[in-house]
């Protein structure tokens, strides 16, 4: 009796590490306007509650056909064929897109950020967390409860066979703590974790920005976009890992052909900036003062 509960627990937990190291992405999406939505990959709707931020972890393909359907049945569906997880290289990333507004007015998603996919982060407290595979079970987050899941994050598993019953319990939440020298990271708005004794939103100050030779060919690459809205996708998810300085930043601005891209794109930069203090340079690549003084604002208000 004793060999096979060994046995049984040696088998789960070792399903349960190969599973957390297996190279898999992680996809939150969040309403910029706090619109319920749901969330539909590859034609399997994912939540069975319309939320307004949703994160949805180990996904194992690079890319998915993604729907977003909202609860206002007023407001028009989105698609987005090829939705990307993974970054330049096919390595799976924690990517994050955001629902907004364009200028007509009409819901998007639109790319907002991305860092390496890592085990054992912190989940957002103010975001619902699906696992795919398993649409419609929360695992963390508001709405989380007792109904097949602990308050705790504890998630119940139960083996049946030979005549044993044994009830295994995992805690989810200290499987997601990322720790440095035992204190907790912190997380802002662009999904980028910093140590406690860092400054958020300054985490490329005292680096190296991109060298020459990779920043040309980002350039190149930035150039053959065909359209403002693909070419600042592509230019965030450049920038989120990558540090820049002004002058690769103001470079890149000038490759948008609307104001409100370069001026979309200066903002995001901003906290990827190598020299912040000199990013008043960045000014000069606007066309209009009203372009320049929304800047200046943005960093003011920093």
């Amino acid at each position: 009796m004793t060999r096979i509960i060994l046995f049984a627990c040696s088998l789960l937990f070792s399903i349960q590490a190969g599973a957390q190291f297996l190279p898999t992405a992680n996809l939150t999406i969040f309403s910029e306007d706090g619109h319920k939505f749901f969330l539909i990959l590859n034609g399997e709707r994912q939540n069975d509650v319309a939320q307004t931020n949703i994160r949805l972890e180990e996904l194992p393909q690079p890319y998915y056909n993604c729907k977003i359907v909202f609860e206002d049945q007023s407001l028009k569906d989105i698609s987005k064929n090829m939705l990307m997880l993974t970054d330049a290289d096919g390595i799976p990333q924690d990517v994050t897109y955001k629902i907004k507004k364009d200028k007509n007015g009409k819901q998007m998603l639109r790319f907002f950020s991305f860092v390496p996919a890592q085990q054992n982060m912190i989940r957002p407290n103010n975001c619902t967390v699906y696992r795919y595979g398993q649409p419609g079970i929360i695992i963390s987050g508001p709405g989380f409860n007792a109904m097949g899941n602990s308050g705790n994050g504890g998630v119940g598993i139960q083996l049946n066979g030979g005549g044993v019953n044994m009830n295994v319990q995992v805690d989810n939440n200290a499987n997601y703590q990322n720790r440095n020298n035992g204190n907790p990271r912190r997380q802002d708005v662009s999904n980028h974790y910093y140590d406690n004794n860092a400054n958020m939103g300054q985490g490329c100050m005292n680096s190296y920005a991109m060298n020459n030779r990779d920043f040309e060919e980002v350039r190149n690459t930035l150039k053959n976009e065909g359209f403002d809205e693909t070419r600042l996708d592509l230019a965030k998810q450049i920038a989120s890992t990558n540090c820049l300085n002004t002058m690769q930043i103001s470079t890149i601005c000038k490759l948008f052909s609307f104001e409100g891209s370069k001026l979309e794109f200066a903002k995001y930069a901003y906290d990827h900036c190598t020299e912040p203090r000199n990013y008043f340079k960045v000014n000069n690549v606007f066309s209009f003062s009203s372009s320049k003084t929304e800047l200046n604002n943005y960093i003011q208000g920093r």
